[in-house]
């Protein structure tokens, strides 16, 4: 960091000018999409960008290809590389992206030509650096920017040198965060192994069906009337399992329909039959209700197997589900039909543990590896935010 303060005071002692990116920019436009009824106008060479692709990275290649013919009968751009694109609409309004090969665009994507005065990864900071402020800028239900607030958008523009210092610094954080990212799937993969390994069964292994350690429960449908957007207790429903509910009951349903109907019990492990099928949650015992048939447990009472082992073996998909009808889902039949691997309670016991250990390390956000990444971002925003964050020249 002393580098950058001896540049500071070098270059610009007084303070840098604040500029718009109309004013350091050789081009800002968007760009288009060719008909997609002319199967000519696609599966050609020319990269062909879209908004969801843009995430705070660098874009070497697109998903979709275009022809030249379609480029040319269409408001399709090319974007040069080294230049910032920055997303105007959908999930990733407000998100920047640096072009690291040439590649055209669609409508929803805002593409930002530097010129020479400014480092085009200079400037993907200072946009990324304002992502909430842009994001909520945005207009409309969908959230959109549109050309004309981009252009406006004020950045600073320090020498050069000073420039690159910072490029070199936050680019480090980057680095240090991706080594961080990647040995977390590595870590992901291992445990992948590690648990398929640990509950993959010999020849001569005994096998019990879920059928034959406990019922199917599920708890009594709820219709939409009886829920709001805000009330007492939680109501899952299958979009919601495993995330935040957006949806709620009163305490009076809740107690009416727990004590008449069946209601897991603290440890027993929640699975989704439709949908995100097999997606498994431990249940912590908190007042909540979950959607009927979509979202099940077996009522286990662990005498032949534990819950915990349940909850990652349920993790191996072991189902038969049929590929029949539009929506699949795991029916009851399915569900107590499958077979688990009949290992002594000690064994399964072992085997929680080091699935609990590994399970830790790459889920855990409060320790291990997600943890520390949450912590290096921070860091590398703090810093970038810091580093960002220069005097005005004043122009007396």
């Amino acid at each position: 960091m002393s580098k950058i303060n001896e540049l500071i005071k070098e270059l610009c002692p007084n303070g840098v000018e604040y500029r718009s990116i109309d004013d350091i920019c050789e081009k800002v436009y968007a760009g288009g999409t060719p008909k997609t009824n002319n199967e000519s106008y696609y599966d050609g060479n020319i990269k062909w960008l879209r908004s969801g692709e843009i995430n705070f990275n660098e874009l070497y290649d697109t998903e979709i290809k275009i022809t030249e013919e379609g480029l040319n009968n269409s408001s399709a751009k090319m974007i040069p590389k080294n230049s910032v694109v920055i997303a105007m609409t959908g999930a990733t309004v407000a998100r920047t992206a640096m072009i690291m090969e040439d590649m055209s665009m669609n409508q929803s994507v805002c593409a930002m030509i530097p010129k020479g005065e400014i480092n085009y990864r200079f400037l993907y900071q200072c946009l990324t650096n304002k992502y909430e402020e842009l994001k909520a800028s945005g207009q409309g239900v969908l959230t959109s920017l549109n050309l004309d607030r981009i252009k406006k958008v004020i950045v600073p523009v320090p020498p050069i040198e000073v420039q690159e210092e910072i490029v070199r610094i936050v680019d480090k954080f980057g680095e240090l965060e991706a080594e961080l990212e990647a040995e977390l799937e590595a870590r992901k993969s291992q445990y992948e192994f590690w648990r398929d390994k640990l509950l993959n069964t010999a020849n001569n292994q005994k096998f019990i069906t879920l059928g034959e350690i406990g019922r199917v429960c599920m708890c009594k449908r709820i219709m939409k009337n009886e829920t709001s957007d805000v009330g007492d207790v939680p109501f899952y429903k299958i979009g919601t399992f495993g995330k935040q509910a957006d949806a709620y009951i009163s305490y009076d349903i809740f107690n009416n329909y727990k004590n008449r109907f069946s209601y897991p019990k603290k440890g027993e492990i929640l699975v989704s039959c439709s949908g995100t099928i097999g997606r498994t949650v431990v249940f912590d015992g908190k007042d909540s209700y979950f959607q009927d048939s979509n979202i099940v447990w077996l009522n286990n009472d662990e005498s032949k197997v534990l819950n915990k082992f349940l909850y990652y073996y349920y993790q191996t998909s072991p189902w038969n589900i049929s590929d029949g009808g539009t929506i699949k889902r795991l029916y009851n039949n399915q569900f107590t039909s499958a077979k688990v691997p009949l290992y002594s309670l000690e064994e399964q016991s072992k085997i929680v543990d080091i699935l609990e250990h590994f399970d830790r390390l790459v889920n855990d956000i409060t320790d291990g590896l997600p943890a520390e990444i949450e912590l290096r971002r921070q860091q590398y925003e703090y810093y970038r935010n810091k580093l960002l964050n220069f005097r005005e020249l004043i122009n007396e």
